[in-house]
């Protein structure tokens, strides 16, 4: 592991990170790979924080936000990419004080530097944006598509969300919970800025629902105990303080109605408003890579004290997902839709002993059972013999 994570001699294209091994190792799976990629078109981009145990080496531990909400520990952040076919190109790590605001852009001029990329697309989410990202992308001519805060961002709130315009339905309500969340659409520009406004409108029913039992409850409690709602954050924003009084604030729980079911996406690209909305919306793929990489990899927990060992610690984990992606696609490809779980419980228990039998040596496997003759077909693997004489 602090061989993936040795520093190299060249640092010409690093980050708030130096450039490492594991940077070669990328680069390499790109290359072998790039043959399969009809063209890096798109790039999803997220990170989020792991937390430490210890102290978290010498440089990559620090105070920050936390994603994990556990703002008393030291952690790292950790941003992956991924191509247009929901790959896992590269990872970065940086210590835990790094803003996200502040990653995007150096993650994109390092990823076109690294795989040589001419132009593709970024997608990303609202949390990675502020008007020097956005003036930077607008001045190269990248094309992105950023989810854009609602409830914070003037324009969006006052102007975007207020204009009057025809929803154009993307997928319908479905009746069963395998079919697309519901989803509509429409543009709308201000001056040359160009917005995508989406509403899932069996969401924007949940959202009212909720709202009115908290509205509910509050007129409840005010009757009997106003003052105890004061310092309750959750329903704060509903109410009117005054000195002697709480009331409901009507105004503002009208306000609230026009974010039922809907969010916001800017974009400067060509595609149509639908294209645009379903390309962001795949953007959940990173957050199962980092969902998988915290529960199903136990990428957690970290005890490692060098930088070098825990990037490589790490990595294991993205290499993992690498390998986890890889056999999706082949066993997709073969039409099979198997559990994870199943997967994993079967493998483990297909086992091999070596025996001694009148001066030979034999191999006796246990029974190929579930998914196993599948996922070994899938990838091209023959299962050996139940019985078979070792040389």
């Amino acid at each position: 592991m602090a061989f993936l994570g040795e520093e190299r001699e060249d640092q010409r294209d690093c980050t708030f990170s130096p450039r490492t091994t594991k940077d070669l190792v990328e680069e390499d799976m790109f290359h072998l790979r790039q043959d399969l990629f009809t063209g890096l078109d798109v790039v999803f981009f997220d990170t989020t924080s792991i937390y430490f145990e210890g102290e978290g080496g010498g440089t990559l531990g620090e105070l920050g936000h936390s994603k994990d909400h556990r703002p008393d520990l030291k952690q790292m952040i950790v941003g992956v990419v991924l191509d247009n076919e929901g790959n896992p190109l590269c990872q970065e790590m940086w210590p835990g004080n790094t803003a996200d605001v502040k990653s995007l852009i150096p993650v994109m001029e390092r990823l076109r530097r690294r795989f040589a990329i001419g132009s593709f697309c970024i997608v990303s989410d609202r949390g990675m944006i502020s008007e020097e990202t956005l003036g930077h992308l607008e001045k190269e001519h990248i094309p992105y598509i950023l989810g854009a805060r609602m409830r914070r961002v003037k324009e969006v709130k006052e102007e975007v969300l207020s204009r009057a315009g025809r929803y154009h339905e993307v997928h319908p309500e479905g009746i069963s919970s395998k079919d697309p969340s519901p989803l509509k659409v429409k543009e709308v520009m201000v001056d040359d800025r160009r917005y995508i406004v989406c509403l899932n409108t069996k969401q924007a029913r949940k959202d009212a629902a909720d709202r009115q039992a908290i509205i509910d409850s509050l007129s409840e409690k005010l009757q009997k105990n106003p003052k105890s709602l004061v310092g309750n954050k959750g329903y704060r924003k509903y109410l009117t303080m005054h000195r002697e009084t709480v009331t409901l604030n009507e105004e503002k729980i009208e306000e609230e109605k026009r974010f039922d079911g809907k969010w916001v996406l800017k974009t400067n690209t060509a595609l149509t408003a639908p294209e645009v909305a379903l390309k962001y919306k795949e953007l959940w793929q990173v957050e199962q890579v980092f969902r998988d990489m915290k529960s199903i990899l136990d990428t957690r927990p970290i005890f490692h004290q060098r930088d070098e060992t825990i990037r490589g610690h790490v990595f294991c984990s993205f290499l993992a997902l690498v390998l986890r992606k890889e056999l999706d696609r082949r066993l997709l490809k073969a039409g099979h839709d198997f559990e994870w779980a199943d997967i994993k419980q079967d493998l483990n228990a297909l086992q091999e002993i070596a025996m001694d039998d009148h001066n030979k040596k034999l191999a006796v496997r246990t029974e190929c059972k579930g998914t196993c003759g599948k996922v070994f077909q899938a990838v091209g693997v023959a299962i050996p013999n139940t019985i078979r004489e070792i040389p």
